[in-house]
């Protein structure tokens, strides 16, 4: 089963990403799915209480959710040509980095790359 990721498709950011991993992950490990379509959706009632526009969410295969910078790691280290960078990132510390990096990107990403009008997949 593979793990599905929840990006958020009116963000250019997000999208472009999404794009570029999907190339890379040659054995499909990771399922992608619009959060605008996800959040109401009866197949993922964990996301219905997060604030899945601020942060990127995976519903791991084993079932487990992560949010932001985590599954930022996850998802590295599942995609093959990612995966130096995926181990990196378990390095002690390298949260403490991390996670406040990821906060930043995310609440400035709409102000650098502006919205789409519509969903892309």
């Amino acid at each position: 089963m593979p793990h599905t990721v929840f990006y958020d498709a009116q963000c250019p950011l997000c999208y472009h990403v999404k794009r570029i991993l999907q190339k890379l992950d040659w054995f499909n490990r990771v399922q992608w799915v619009a959060v605008q379509e996800a959040v109401d959706s009866f197949f993922y009632p964990f996301l219905r209480d997060k604030d899945v526009y601020e942060r990127i969410y995976m519903q791991a295969s084993t079932g487990k959710v992560l949010a932001g910078f985590y599954t930022i790691r996850k998802l590295l280290i599942n995609i093959p040509l990612t995966m130096p960078l995926g181990v990196l990132m378990y390095f002690p510390l390298a949260s403490r980095i991390g996670s406040p990096l990821y906060i930043w990107v995310s609440k400035h990403r709409h102000q650098w790359f502006g919205r789409y009008d519509t969903l892309r997949k």
